[in-house]
């Protein structure tokens, strides 16, 4: 069931909120204001910790780093966290794109993103939390 409900807003925060509407090709309002809605529930949903979570790690580094790619299967085995599947991509000669799906308890995937990005030869790590749940749909 679709509900309509009103919002006020100062002009000046509109114009800034239809500016970024345009910039992220929403094709409405309503759509957009469904998006933030989604990432707070999301981020709310995570900050419980209770129940499966679900978020993607992306990570690149150096693969001639001595033992790096050891440790980081390692880690993933020894989590908590459920890594469900990974993508590999080489960018050059020097560097590797990884990509991990994870599922589990918030901390317990927030705690290998940060033991996986904290790895010397890790050149950078970014954790996408998102969710499944109908809560959040």
């Amino acid at each position: 069931m679709l509900v309509r409900f009103g919002i006020s807003l100062d002009d000046e925060l509109l114009q800034k909120f239809d500016r970024l509407i345009h910039r992220k090709k929403y094709k409405n309002r309503s759509e957009a204001i469904r998006d933030l809605i989604r990432a707070e529930l999301i981020a709310d949903e995570w900050a419980e910790n209770a129940g499966d979570r679900v978020a993607t790690l992306t990570l690149i580094y150096d693969h001639h780093r001595f033992d790096l790619a050891q440790k980081l299967v390692q880690l993933q085995h020894d989590s908590p966290a459920q890594v469900e599947a990974t993508l590999h991509i080489h960018l050059d000669h020097h560097h590797c794109l990884e990509m991990l799906a994870i599922r589990g308890r918030a901390r317990d995937i927030e705690d290998l993103a940060d033991k996986l990005s904290s790895l010397k030869g890790v050149k950078h790590g970014q954790l996408v939390k998102t969710s499944a749940s109908d809560a959040v749909h």
